[in-house]
């Protein structure tokens, strides 16, 4: 009689060759205390939502405590549980020689077991190629045996780089070179030693992709004139990216966007007739005013004799004051009233 899960497996075998798309999705599982066997862990198929069923029996075989080999594989650094931190019998026995040779060298071994950290410094030990628990160590003195443990010096304090300009074609299709800097820090040692192999090198090359992701997104308006908006958007995202491998991004600035040599001249060449037109417009509003202000005067001078003698005389004021070798005899202002009234 034919096992039911083998006849699912041949089932599924035989629809996978003729389309893999059709094909439920299936993890497995093999209990340690168990034969190997196979069990549905979710079913995803491309069109339909999982099945609430099928989670439900899932998280009952979780909790009857049999651990999954993919979440088992994928959980965070340090939670591990005792049968994942165990070294094993050889491990034991290495571990073991090591105190061994420590005790019987005790004066001498001080000096390679005893290591010292700086305050802004954290040290990740290894011990057989594995995480030491507790964590990273530090500040201060910490232990570590010369045969099984070897450890890696974090630095905790702030990190700047300078992201090397990018040519980058904007929304509207210019080009434009932009740089910018960034500031970090490592928030988890552990994680920054164990999750990636150059935490600062990918973090420089993460920083020049979402630069130019984030600007070619935007107009070069946009990049002239908000640049604080992007900076913002690009520290969060960098922030977001970076945070499985114990980064944290605190500060993203924008230094620098140069332009093509004709795009600078075609730009200040527009900007130089805005300015000459704003300038054009403004003598001609001063010039209006001050030919309404001077149609006032005259319709005031009209009006009063007196207020045109008192003009006079204040022109004659002005005029024999300056120093010029002109001699000008005023006229009466009534032979100038006379003559004023003959021609009418």
């Amino acid at each position: 009689m034919t096992d039911p899960d083998q006849s699912e497996l041949a089932v599924i075998s035989v629809a996978a060759d003729k389309d893999p798309k059709s094909v439920p999705f299936y993890k497995y599982n093999q209990p340690a205390s168990q034969p190997a066997q196979f069990m549905s862990y979710n079913r995803v198929t491309p069109d339909k939502e999982p099945d609430p069923d099928m989670a439900s029996y899932n998280m009952q075989q979780q909790q009857g405590g049999f651990v999954m080999k993919e979440d088992r594989d994928n959980r965070p650094i340090g939670s591990y549980d005792a049968e994942d931190a165990g070294l094993g019998c050889c491990g034991w026995i290495i571990t073991i020689i090591s105190y061994i040779i420590v005790i019987c060298t005790f004066p001498v071994a001080l000096c390679i077991c005893i290591k010292v950290v700086q305050e802004y410094e954290r040290a990740v030990i290894f011990r057989l190629g594995r995480l030491l628990p507790g964590g990273a160590k530090g500040p201060g003195i910490f232990f570590v045996l010369p045969c099984t443990d070897e450890y890696r010096k974090v630095d905790l304090r702030t990190q700047a780089f300078d992201v090397p300009p990018q040519e980058i074609l904007t929304k509207d299709s210019v080009t434009v070179s932009v740089d910018a800097v960034v500031y970090f820090r490592v928030s988890n040692a552990t994680i920054s030693v164990a999750n990636v192999e150059n935490a600062n090198q990918s973090t420089r090359l993460l920083a020049q992709t979402t630069l130019r992701n984030i600007l070619g997104t935007k107009n070069l308006t946009e990049i002239l004139s908000d640049r604080e908006n992007i900076s913002h958007t690009m520290q969060s995202q960098l922030d977001e990216a970076t945070d499985p491998w114990g980064i944290k991004v605190e500060r993203v600035e924008i230094k620098d966007v140069r332009l093509p040599v004709q795009l600078q001249r075609a730009m200040a060449a527009e900007a130089e007739a805005a300015r000459e037109a704003r300038a054009k417009v403004i003598a001609a509003e001063g010039e209006m005013n001050a030919s309404r202000a001077l149609k006032e005067a005259a319709d005031v001078i009209a009006m009063s004799p007196s207020a045109l003698q008192l003009r006079y005389l204040q022109t004659l004021t002005s005029i024999s004051a300056e120093k010029n070798s002109t001699i000008i005899f005023p006229l009466p202002i009534d032979l100038i009233n006379n003559m004023m009234s003959g021609k009418k």
